[in-house]
């Protein structure tokens, strides 16, 4: 069974910046599309990056374009999240998510999702 287990969160200050990992095991077989996604209280499930097996297809939502690094790292079945000049609106619940989806477009339904790890931007 693929799982997938998200580390790095934390308290930072406004400006400051954080690292998310998120490790998959049991199905590394298979050549997953990797995803980030946040939630805040009382608001949707947010899209916030995204990254295709090869590393060369990465799109990211708007309002993280150009502070925030999505990448990976396949022999060791990691993605990673490098969030820079956080903002207090980035204070949300961040979520790692796999797809078995091929291609180099967005990913219209991830299989597999993480348990969350809590990011909290102070002003």
């Amino acid at each position: 069974q693929v799982q997938l287990v998200e580390s790095g969160g934390g308290l930072v200050h406004a400006g400051g910046s954080l690292t998310l990992s998120c490790k998959l095991t049991g199905g590394t077989f298979r050549p997953y599309a990797m995803g980030w996604f946040r939630q805040a209280p009382g608001k949707e499930r947010e899209f916030v990056a995204q990254i295709s097996h090869s590393g060369l297809s990465i799109y990211y939502g708007d309002s993280v374009k150009g502070r925030f690094t999505i990448s990976r790292d396949n022999a060791k079945n990691t993605v990673y999240l490098q969030m820079d000049s956080l903002k207090p609106g980035d204070t949300a619940v961040y979520y790692c998510a796999a797809s078995r989806e091929s291609g180099s477009g967005l990913v219209t339904k991830y299989d597999y999702w993480g348990q969350g790890t809590q990011v909290t931007v102070s002003s």
